[in-house]
């Protein structure tokens, strides 16, 4: 085994690994997510060791400690999660992201590299479909990000007022924290402040259902917005605090949930009425709101106007050179960019068809959303509430892609926002099935 120099674990890395282990294996099947957030709440992947050219991060071995666990105490086939059109476009984007990076570096370190993301995304999604099963195991969920997030907020706090990454000595992240326009922005455990506050951004409206839910403490719901606010509004980024926004323009829009249909059609209105009316195209809206807002809203629109003007050059597998794409290159890879747009970054390292198939996941997890809602109109207000949550979270998580791009823990959290989403279908078959056993034996009275 080989395992590179000067990479390791540090001794809190391996105390937090050990204590992680042993609960893992102890606790039991509800509260498994809990280390798995804590660790992508709490380490960085400064914590790592290299085996035969794979990075084994602390969240892959996590990761890897929770599937052995199922193994191990024969779990695995106890509960096989009904796969659905979510869970079969993911796969297939997860295959689609492999096969067209590797043909477009034809390289073996290409194929790892893509090796590792499905690792993490199969790895991730597949465990949150096994562990969250029914709206139940959602609300618990929610519960549990609630509080371990509350002390992350706390350490950004910390970082805001000193400057300094409280994080650091785990390593993969700066001591100094950066600054922009004399503000300090925070990034916590994660390698930049926009993946910090995308975090609390698009947790805030799964918190703020739970002030409905009568099984769940009011104190946790303040408690869990308080935090999601401080992580948002410490990281001192653009993009999580309008990603904030949407998510709450997201919750105030549920007493017109049944409009949303001429509300949608409304916007495309609006987005033609301005494209014909403005000089510049639509995507520079983005520039004219960063000069209210800051952040680097000139570079994410003419990003998005490059990308369109030069279809020809990504469409198939994606393209390696984009360099000539902008008037400033990588402060890193010279042949690259900064690509500040996950849609973007699919098509540049996928092609057409895995951005096609990304895309295609939010759209089936908007309309899973639409129809769990439809099938729980006769509910509660609080499962309506918790429904609609999700929704709220997914639009702040997809308008946070136009001006952010996704490539560290964060994505711990997008996997588990899809899988409770996918989760929906098995509990609108529930929902279905009770229904019918009511008809048959409603029928059944009528007859006698």
């Amino acid at each position: 085994m080989d395992i590179e120099s000067g990479v390791g674990f540090t001794p809190i890395g391996l105390s937090f690994l050990f204590l992680a282990s042993v609960l893992i294996f102890f606790l039991p099947r509800k509260y498994l997510t809990i280390p798995i957030f804590a660790t992508a709440c709490y380490m960085t992947l400064g914590q790592k060791v290299i085996i035969f050219g794979f990075d084994f991060t602390l969240i892959r071995i996590v990761l890897l400690v929770c599937w052995s666990r199922l193994l191990i105490r024969k779990e695995l086939f106890l509960f096989r999660p009904n796969i659905n059109i979510i869970d079969k476009l993911f796969l297939c984007w997860v295959v689609a992201s492999i096969t067209t990076y590797t043909i477009l570096y034809g390289t073996s370190n290409a194929f790892i590299n893509r090796l590792g993301m499905a690792y993490n995304a199969i790895g991730t999604y597949f465990l949150f479909r096994y562990l969250i099963r029914d709206l139940s195991d959602i609300n618990r969920v929610v519960k549990q990000l609630a509080i371990i997030i509350f002390p992350l907020a706390i350490l950004m706090l910390f970082e805001s007022l000193t400057g300094r990454n409280p994080f650091y000595s785990l390593g993969g992240v700066p001591e100094i924290s950066a600054i922009r326009k004399g503000m300090v922005r925070c990034s916590g455990p994660f390698r930049a402040p926009h993946l910090a506050g995308t975090l609390g951004a698009t947790l805030m409206p799964l918190f703020v259902s739970m002030w409905f839910n009568l099984k769940v403490k009011k104190l946790i719901c303040v408690i869990g917005v308080i935090a999601a606010t401080i992580i948002t509004i410490t990281s001192s980024s653009s993009g999580p605090v309008m990603a904030y926004g949407f998510a709450a323009i997201g919750l105030i829009m549920v007493p017109f949930r049944r409009y949303m249909r001429a509300i949608r059609w409304g916007v495309v209105f609006m987005l033609i009425s301005l494209y014909l009316i403005m000089k510049a195209p639509v995507w520079y809206l983005i520039m004219r709101l960063s000069n209210v807002i800051g952040g680097v809203g000139w570079h994410r629109s003419y990003l998005i106007d490059q990308f369109f003007k030069r279809f020809n050059e990504w469409w198939l597998i994606g393209a390696v050179k984009i360099s000539h794409w902008m008037p400033y290159g990588h402060p890193i890879d010279p042949d690259k960019i900064d690509i500040t747009n996950q849609y973007i970054a699919q098509g540049v390292n996928g092609g057409l068809i895995t951005m096609i198939l990304f895309i295609s996941i939010i759209v089936y997890c908007f309309k899973g959303v639409g129809r769990a809602m439809k099938e729980n109109q006769m509910q509660a207000f609080s499962v309506k509430i918790t429904l609609w949550s999700m929704g709220a979270a997914l639009f702040a998580h997809v308008m946070n892609f136009l001006s952010v791009s996704y490539f560290d823990q964060i994505n711990v959290f997008w996997f588990l926002l899809l899988a409770m989403i996918s989760s929906l279908g098995t509990n609108s078959r529930k929902v279905k099935l009770a229904k019918l056993r009511n008809l048959k034996g409603s029928s059944f009275v009528s007859i006698i």
